[in-house]
């Protein structure tokens, strides 16, 4: 997997937090614990893994994954210089130049030469008198040929250089589904039942007998064609990469960030229906919708350039039918405006959340609910929504910190129940809000960059710990942005009370050159692994997008002769049924294999999937090769 993420570009917090500590006068602490492998069914064994594999069957370690035990704090081991949140030093001469190797941003690939992109939760610069800014290396884009590392006697798969360069915005992706079973089993991810998950996804639910709810069928002929493609916009003078954050579904309208504007197409011609245009461009995007098809968004103030690149300030509702701005409003901290993170929708209310803390609005009238005080010692550094509204709350200083995960009246913010981590964790990931399952990379144990070592399943209605799974970085593919997304997470869904999760690539079987993986389910309840597994197939690699009633929707990356395929994973049996598979062209899969699973924003929903890219770039002036925005397939 990729490396771990250089110091972020992100500004100190403001008065009343405690004062920004120094990292890199501090010496590496050892984790006292490494995480083991994942747990196992008490009922039924997993199957061995295929060759090259990983070894689903290693018991874990001791004190993961028993909530009645304590669990010892695992202190994490301090960053090499700079510390994540803190004004940095400018880097060495040289860095994030051709030919010089370097960690990426979170998620980012270590395949040198690739195109780069933004990684999601990649942040802009901070505002006057936050530190100062940093440049941020892009995430290098995946070539055509199919993922990570495969290949085939057959073929070789030449890779073009270009240079990582420093990234003015902050990018964002979403990815699949995770909002939870709701209480009263229905099909909406809502806590008032009026909040859906972007994508055609409803909350997740059911006891796992198979596909009740599902909405996805399979069509008659599963070969899809190419409904549309958008052309990636031209950079504005002077910036070499920019945002282009958020993609939505709607029954009629496929809608998509472009350069400082959100233009929605019809999602079967590709024709623009509308555009909103904004002052500056889009940093991040809700995955949630309400039940009439509003979201939220992130945006600047103004175009970003060289001497002023702008923050993230302004938080708008957007109507995805309409094409109207609802309204626009900031929030200060102190005297401060508040450069946002991360945004989401739940309840009727938006929330948006920061190193200076969070805010809160009415969705249909802009009210503003709750806004931070400086004099408060914790705040809330993010949000998560869907059926529940979650706020990952931090308190106390970088080294000593204390998480508080707190299921929250989005109405009042008021706590409702708390689950507080052990201290020393610095970030969590809200994988899923009711179940309430948090991720985290305990005492920067994952070394991959993915951001998660283990997964915590909370009861919400007490705020207890049900279990605690270990998830190795070296034998699991799923990553979240912990550190400023919130929820922002790939590679993994939650329904059925089963977190399915996908493991890494390993090689194939038989005498193939590829490389493959599994999809397997980890019971919420118990910690332990079902036995249940859905395997990618030689030469493919797959990955859960969301869930479809009681059944996982799953995306397989094609090797290069072929193209990608949705499969429905039945959530009793975990038998795959097929829901589309696209061409083979060279020219299509030429854009899809650009379009990583890792990175893009893939859709899915009634036959149409929809790709996209959460930056543009220059990288491509001067040559012959075209860069695309969207993707869109369907079948008949």
């Amino acid at each position: 997997m990729t490396q771990p993420p250089p110091p972020p570009n992100q500004p100190p917090q403001q008065p009343g937090f405690g004062p920004p500590q120094d990292p890199s006068q501090q010496q590496p602490a050892q984790s006292p614990q490494q995480p083991g492998q994942p747990p196992q069914s008490q009922q039924q064994q997993p199957p061995s893994a295929p060759a090259g594999g990983p070894d689903l069957n290693k018991a874990p370690e001791p004190g993961y994954g028993y909530p009645q035990a304590p669990q010892p704090s695992a202190p994490p081991a301090a960053p090499q210089g700079p510390g994540y949140g803190y004004p940095q030093q400018p880097p060495a001469a040289g860095y994030g130049y051709p030919g010089q190797a370097q960690p990426g941003p979170y998620g980012q690939p270590q395949q040198p030469g690739a195109y780069g992109q933004p990684g999601y939760g990649q942040p802009g610069y901070g505002q006057p008198g936050y530190g100062y800014p940093q440049p941020a290396t892009m995430p290098m884009q995946p070539q055509p040929g199919g993922g990570g590392k495969k290949f085939n006697s057959q073929i070789a798969i030449i890779v073009s250089a270009v240079v990582a360069i420093a990234l003015i915005v902050g990018g964002g992706v979403w990815y699949a589904s995770s909002s939870g079973k709701d209480d009263d089993s229905k099909n909406t991810a809502g806590g008032d039942g009026k909040n859906k998950t972007n994508g055609g996804g409803g909350g997740e639910n059911g006891s796992g007998s198979g596909s009740a709810g599902a909405q996805e069928k399979a069509p008659a002929d599963t070969g899809s064609k190419v409904l549309f493609q958008v052309p990636a916009p031209k950079t504005p003078k002077d910036v070499t990469s920019i945002s282009t954050a958020g993609s939505w579904l709607t029954d009629t309208v496929y809608a998509k960030s472009g350069i400082a504007e959100v233009v929605g197409y019809d999602r079967a011609k590709g024709t623009k229906k509308w555009t909103i245009d904004l002052p500056g461009p889009v940093c991040e995007g809700s995955g949630r919708t309400t039940e009439d098809n509003k979201t939220a968004i992130i945006f600047k103030p103004d175009m970003p350039t060289k001497g002023d690149p702008q923050s993230c300030t302004q938080v708008a509702v957007i109507d995805l039918e309409t094409g109207k701005e609802v309204w626009t409003k900031t929030a200060q901290s102190g005297t401060m405006p508040i450069s946002f993170n991360n945004v989401t929708v739940s309840g009727g209310t938006v929330a948006a959340g920061s190193t200076s803390g969070g805010a809160a609005w009415d969705v249909a009238t802009g009210k503003q609910l709750w806004a931070p005080k400086t004099s408060d010692s914790c705040y809330d550094s993010g949000y998560a929504g869907g059926a529940k509204l979650v706020a990952v709350r931090k308190c106390g200083e970088y080294e000593a910190r204390q998480l508080h995960i707190q299921n929250i009246d989005p109405k009042t913010g008021k706590v409702i129940t708390e689950y507080k981590m052990d201290e020393g964790i610095e970030y969590a990931a809200v994988v899923s809000t009711d179940p309430l399952v948090v991720a985290a990379d305990v005492g920067d144990s994952a070394g991959d960059g993915s951001g998660i070592s283990d997964f915590f399943s909370v009861d919400n209605k007490t705020g207890k710990l049900r279990t605690r799974i270990s998830a190795p970085g070296e034998d699991f593919a799923a990553r979240c942005d912990a550190i400023y997304k919130i929820e922002k997470c790939s590679g993994l869904a939650v329904g059925n009370d089963r977190l399915y999760i996908a493991t890494e690539e390993h090689d194939g079987s038989g005498e193939s050159y590829g490389q493959t993986n599994e999809i397997v389910a980890f019971d919420l309840a118990t910690g332990k692994q079902t036995g249940q597994r859905a395997d990618a197939g030689d030469d493919y690699e797959i990955y859960p997008l969301r869930m479809d009633g009681n059944n996982v929707l799953a995306y397989k990356r094609p090797p290069y002769d072929k193209g990608g395929q949705i499969v429905s994973i039945d959530g009793g049996t975990f038998k795959q049924t097929t829901l589309m598979e696209n061409p083979a062209t060279e020219n299509v899969r030429d854009v899809e294999a650009r379009m990583s699973p890792d990175y893009a924003e893939i859709l899915f929903s009634k036959g149409g999937l929809y790709m996209s890219s959460v930056y543009a770039s220059d990288f491509s002036a001067g040559t012959d090769r075209k860069e695309y925005l969207v993707i869109a397939f369907g079948t008949s």
